[in-house]
């Protein structure tokens, strides 16, 4: 095999072979000695400045002005090396040595690159210059930095905040200060946290020197809290309270911006001996309020958006920072809501009326039921008072009945307006649902919401005319209803009682009347006395037993007159005695 097939390509004026046949003087012995005088003033480690002479398939032939040029493989330079590589580019390499068995120097230009980089990176660390580098991987204790060569991040020193997730940190490209540095060791620590301080105290100091009250400015939302949001004004934080977020109620903070948000906000304090800003997003606005009386006039409608939901109503916001109070009693016409979210719920847009504007106080009370049909007047207009409805009882209370008559409102029949002579413990007792009934309206009541019925007022009340009926001094018999400890009840006719005091039950002191009376008997009284209003009739079981006495003795004495040679006697006149004392203690 020919020797000269495992050679590289090279120029003419760098192959020995080439110009022995140029006529040159010079022999093998001569070119040998050429080679070695070249190899002995090119030391190996040597940095040269060197210019392309070709651009061969594998190598570069660089004249680094020796002898014998040198070759450079086209692997050991970069993508952008290699294309802008030309005939005369000047280019710095470093001997590796001469390679007898292709016959040509060899050469490095990434060891050069290396030697630069070193170079470079010993300068920045002794004048504390940061480098630009680029995050690329994870290690034990902190991230590997690419600035040139591999250097070391501890994760303490990688933002100014600890940082939690490696994932967002990978892949980082910005500026690092060197904090250790030994070129003999290969070794390099870095800090990201360094470079970012001192270019905070940098804007620090130029944000104190111009920053003023009353100027807007651009902060960046850096963390959300309870009670507002710090944000970032370029290596200072400031604070935004909550209550200079909106001229509205805000819930929380986070409803209204989020961490990473750019936002203009005013500089409302600055204390630039403690080097605190508190800021306000709500005063880069006009307050809303100020003219709020004249855009909102009572009876105006407006759309807005529920933004909370309580026990006693709902807040509606009807324009940035103006939020109004509908009342739960402003939401229906007949409803008794328990809970406004019956109606409607959080995030809704719904149409209200405005009802009153408290400027002063900043309260605007706000109406839904008003936007729909009135169901109280219908009702008035249909079944005016005095008219009567028929429907099926709904419910029934203790203290009344419900009864639906197919409206949207029902209407209530109250205990005492069940029957004029029944005495009712509980409406259940003649009633239960879905007993079809008839009644009377008594009255209809928008504003207090009363729809009020009557059942007994179908017939004739019975005490309608009781004057004329019973007088005093009549005597009237009944049964005894009930008894207590103060008298007896006696129906005398049909829905009308009337009541026998203690006192007047016997003629004999008793202690209670059921030792004279029980429920049942049958009894006769006289009547002491009326009261319609109060539907109140006195009777007296001694005034009545009085009445017979005195009426069976003018009887007697009615039929001694008749024979008026006989006297009335002793009898006679004992019995006009007692009828006399009878009448002056019943006086």
């Amino acid at each position: 095999m020919d020797d000269k097939s495992n050679k590289p390509d090279l120029p003419e004026e760098a192959n020995p072979e080439s110009q022995a046949g140029t006529g040159a003087p010079a022999g093998e012995e001569d070119f040998a000695r050429m080679f070695a005088a070249s190899l002995e003033s090119t030391e190996e480690g040597q940095v040269i400045h060197g210019k392309v002479i070709k651009i061969l398939k594998e190598y570069v032939a660089i004249d680094i002005n020796k002898k014998s040029e040198g070759m450079l493989p086209l692997e050991d330079l970069t993508e952008e090396e290699r294309g802008a590589l030309v005939p005369g580019y000047p280019i710095e390499v470093m001997t590796e040595g001469y390679d007898q068995a292709q016959g040509f120097i060899r050469l490095s230009r990434s060891k050069v690159v290396k030697i630069r980089v070193w170079d470079d990176l010993q300068k920045m660390f002794d004048e504390g210059t940061p480098v630009q580098g680029a995050i690329v991987a994870k290690v034990k204790g902190g991230y590997t930095v690419d600035i040139g060569v591999k250097a070391f991040l501890p994760g303490s020193q990688v933002d100014l905040r600890p940082v939690r997730d490696n994932d967002p940190v990978l892949g980082i490209q910005g500026k690092f200060k060197i904090l250790k540095f030994s070129r003999k060791k290969a070794n390099v620590v870095v800090s990201r946290r360094a470079f970012l301080e001192e270019e905070r105290d940098i804007l620090r100091k130029g944000l104190l020197e111009h920053v003023q009250e009353g100027d807007t400015i651009e902060a960046r939302v850096k963390n959300i809290t309870d009670y507002g949001v710090f944000m970032d004004l370029g290596g200072l934080d400031g604070l935004m309270h909550v209550t200079d977020m909106s001229y509205g109620k805000v819930g929380h903070p986070g409803d209204l911006c989020k961490v990473g948000d750019l936002l203009k906000v005013k500089v409302i304090r600055f204390d630039r001996e403690r080097g605190r800003i508190s800021l306000g997003l709500k005063q880069t606005k006009s307050d809303p309020w100020i003219d709020l009386e004249s855009r909102y006039r009572p009876g105006l409608r407006v759309k807005g958006k529920v933004t909370n939901t309580t026990k006693y109503g709902a807040f509606i916001e009807i324009e940035e920072g103006v939020e109004g109070l509908l009342h739960i009693s402003e939401m229906s016409w007949s409803k008794r809501l328990k809970d406004p979210s019956e109606v409607m719920k959080a995030g809704e847009q719904v149409e209200v009326v405005v009802l009153r504007v408290d400027k002063a106080n900043k309260k605007i009370s706000l109406g839904y039921k008003q936007i729909l049909a009135n169901p109280w007047d219908e009702l008035r207009a249909r079944h005016p008072e005095g008219s009567v409805v028929e429907g099926v009882v709904k419910n029934v209370a203790d203290f009344g009945v419900f009864v639906d008559i197919g409206e949207e409102i029902d209407g209530l029949v109250h205990v005492s307006d069940l029957s004029w002579n029944t005495r009712i413990k509980t409406p259940g007792e003649l009633y239960k649902k879905g007993d079809r009934v008839r009644a009377k309206v008594l009255k209809v009541d928008p504003e207090a919401q009363k729809f009020s019925l009557g059942i007994k007022h179908l017939v004739e009340d019975p005490w309608t005319g009781i004057e004329k009926r019973f007088k005093k001094g009549d005597l009237v018999t009944g049964k005894v209803t009930r008894v207590a400890d103060f008298g007896a009840f006696v129906e005398i006719a049909e829905g009308i009682e009337g009541l026998v005091h203690v006192s007047e039950v016997s003629r004999e002191k008793v202690e209670s009347p059921a030792a004279v009376v029980k429920a049942g008997d049958e009894i006769g009284a006289v009547v002491l006395g009326v009261d319609r209003v109060n539907k109140k009739v006195s009777l007296s079981v001694r005034g009545y037993q009085d009445a017979l006495e005195r009426k069976d003795t003018e009887s007697y004495l009615g039929k001694q007159s008749d024979n008026p040679g006989e006297g009335i006697g002793a009898l006679g006149e004992a019995l006009l005695a007692k009828m006399k004392s009878n009448e002056e203690q019943g006086s």
